[in-house]
């Protein structure tokens, strides 16, 4: 059991904390959360929302992080009462209810390494958690184990605009006083990932690293290579080359002492993904423990249809990054050798 009473989470049903991949799959089937595809990924729906929500994601504006932040359309001020009152609501609605709790960490890095306690309503959302970053395995590690940062994700927890003053109904928040990160109203675990991406963005440059939306692999001699590029310009597909090894898909650091991955696991798009063209990750779309989102599958043989878009196009897989068979174990490299930028986009313009 885990106190979370120092948040003003109380009175919960019961709080299922650090559970195993298969225990999580239990209990997303027993909750019909999602179900069993060939071979073993669980299929999930995220519904209204199937990608992320940027304009609903606000950072409260508070003394010990106002003058750190560029404020402007996409770091949008919160103001701290209205948190305080939206979080009052959250607090009363998981009253009774049962909660997943996953302590893990952002950061290969020991250095650089953040503590993070996710903690969710949904079994999926905590298996999600479990994918994305990285395990602590020492249960007497986990037993005295203290967050840096905690997010909360509870997707059936709707805002009121007119009372909580968020845009919608869906809502994204960020206190760097508090450590704390709250989601409601969106089903979407992107959210969760980006939001501790976020984070990480902000805590990193003020000791000197450089946060990247990057992928990043390592060849035979060790030469690191970056890839920077917008969501689809093909980071995951070009670093998941089968004669270099994976650092990571798509968030990095870069210090003094070189790349480290900041997550545990990869989050690929796969519509329209073919075992000829991306063989390696297409090989994780049959594999247990992988989640896949919004992607199309027979109830009758329970086979998947990649190339259905009838949902999203934003079909995604949520998988460990073992699953992949070629990779830096310790999610660290050397400095840089090529810094490669992707423009396979809409202009092919290189960034500024």
């Amino acid at each position: 059991m885990v106190d979370l009473s120092a948040l003003g989470i109380t009175n919960l049903g019961y709080v299922f904390r650090n559970m195993s991949t298969p225990g999580l799959y239990e209990e997303a089937i027993r909750r019909r959360e999602g179900a069993v595809a060939h071979l073993g990924p669980l299929v999930v729906r995220t519904g209204q929302y199937t990608g992320r929500s940027a304009d609903d994601k606000f950072i409260v504006c508070e003394p010990s992080s106002e003058d750190k932040i560029w404020w402007g359309k996409h770091n949008k001020p919160f103001d701290p009462e209205h948190f305080e009152l939206l979080k009052i609501r959250l607090q009363a609605y998981l009253q009774g209810r049962d909660v997943f709790v996953q302590d893990c960490y952002a950061g290969a890095d020991p250095e650089y390494r953040l503590s993070l306690r996710v903690i969710t309503e949904t079994a999926w959302h905590s298996m999600f958690a479990r994918d994305m970053f990285l395990r602590e395995f020492d249960p007497e590690v986990l037993d005295r184990f203290e967050p840096d940062f905690v997010v909360i994700h509870c997707p059936q927890f709707h805002a009121i605009p007119e009372v909580d003053h968020t845009r919608s109904e869906a809502f994204i928040l960020l206190n760097f006083a508090q450590r704390l990160v709250i989601i409601g109203g969106t089903s979407y675990a992107g959210e969760i990932k980006k939001s501790v991406f976020t984070v990480m963005n902000y805590l990193l440059p003020q000791r000197g690293v450089l946060g990247m939306h990057s992928s990043a692999n390592e060849g035979p001699g060790g030469d690191v290579a970056i890839f920077f590029g917008l969501s689809g310009t093909g980071k995951t597909t070009l670093s998941a080359e089968p004669d270099r090894a994976l650092i990571g898909d798509d968030e990095h650091g870069w210090s003094d002492r070189g790349v480290f991955n900041f997550e545990g696991g990869c989050y690929a798009k796969v519509i329209r993904l073919s075992a000829q063209a991306e063989p390696e990750i297409y090989e994780t779309t049959r594999r247990f423990g992988t989640i896949l989102e919004n992607v199309s599958m027979d109830h009758d043989t329970r086979r998947l249809d990649l190339d259905d878009s009838s949902l999203t196009e934003n079909t995604r897989a949520a998988y460990p990054i073992t699953h992949l068979p070629n990779i830096v174990r310790s999610g660290m490299g050397g400095q840089p050798d090529n810094v490669i930028m992707l423009t396979c986009d809409a202009f092919g313009v290189l960034p500024p």
